[in-house]
């Protein structure tokens, strides 16, 4: 009897501690933006530091569920929103909406006010460098910090790849077929995540597949090709960006994969120009980092934010 009680006891105590030391789970929610649905994940303690986590090209919020998962939810309140046209939130015909950078952080400041986010750590993988940097020069006061992940903010940091991009932007109707295919084909999809890695058996393959099943989604081929012109507002304002760096001195972290096919290493490096105490890894992946390495990321994360003293501020 006694020796049945005291198994019973302890597997009580084992449940309740597991209970207690369980942290926030992820939690999924939508918010109406500018007669948008704006959807968005979010974990950990919702008074801690907010870390705003902007996807990229063809991704969603989803790219950063690793990181929702992970021990950061223990300290920081992380959110992850997926932009108009994109994931789950609403995708507006192209000609009814404006497919913009310009657009999309106009959209994405206004989801930070209707969640009182008045102070976050921003970080910005491919597409959200663009959509990053237009909320902050916006609204300076608000970036604690900024962590940049394969997100290009000089010309070095594009490849050769860009040539046939710069002539879509410069003759539109002329390279659009083109342009088209290859953005929506699942090779590219495919190239995006493998890039040049030794190593493409780490890689899992739904990743890119279902991306290749979202681009292909009716509506997207114009929705992407809209914002793939667009780009080259970003090259244009990438002066104005590296002056507020200079500028404000922001902490800043730069995690890149040197793997990246589209954004090369000298686009990491070039950082230290405008921010010289910047913190620039060159990670063994790819354009998505958190593909394979999503633990020394968040080891990265935690330990460069506790170092500016970042886990004991509020929003």
């Amino acid at each position: 009897m006694k020796s049945s009680f005291r198994r019973l006891f302890g597997i009580f105590i084992s449940m309740y501690i597991a209970c207690a030391s369980a942290r926030t789970p992820v939690s999924y929610h939508t918010a109406r933006v500018d007669d948008l649905d704006i959807f968005y994940r979010e974990a950990g303690p919702s008074d801690a530091p907010v870390i705003l986590l902007l996807h990229g090209l063809p991704s969603s919020s989803r790219m950063y569920q690793s990181l929702l998962e992970s021990s950061l939810a223990d300290t920081f309140h992380l959110v992850a929103p997926d932009y108009p046209g994109f994931g789950h939130s609403s995708w507006p015909d192209h000609l009814a909406f404006k497919y913009t950078f310009d657009h999309l952080a106009a959209v994405m400041q206004k989801f930070a006010d209707q969640l009182h986010l008045d102070r976050y750590v921003l970080f910005m993988q491919d597409y959200g460098g663009p959509v990053g940097f237009r909320m902050a020069l916006a609204n300076p006061q608000r970036v604690q910090a900024m962590i940049i992940q394969n997100a290009v903010l000089h010309e070095e940091g594009l490849s050769a790849l860009w040539e046939v991009r710069r002539a879509f932007w410069k003759d539109r109707l002329a390279h659009e077929s083109n342009v088209r295919a290859n953005l929506l084909s699942l090779e590219a999809t495919r190239q995006r995540h493998v890039g040049t890695t030794p190593h493409p058996e780490c890689l899992n393959p739904d990743t890119w597949v279902d991306e290749y099943y979202f681009l292909n989604r009716p509506g997207q081929s114009d929705i992407q090709l809209d914002l793939f012109y667009d780009y080259q507002s970003n090259l244009k304002s990438y002066p104005a960006w590296q002056q507020w760096l200079r500028d404000h001195q922001p902490p800043l972290l730069v995690l890149w994969g040197r793997y990246d096919p589209s954004f090369t290493v000298a686009g990491a490096e070039a950082y230290r120009r405008e921010v010289p105490g910047a913190k620039i890894h060159i990670l063994d992946a790819g354009h998505f980092a958190l593909d394979l390495l999503p633990d020394e990321i968040v080891r990265l994360t935690d330990a460069f934010l506790k170092t500016e003293h970042i886990e004991s501020a509020k929003k």
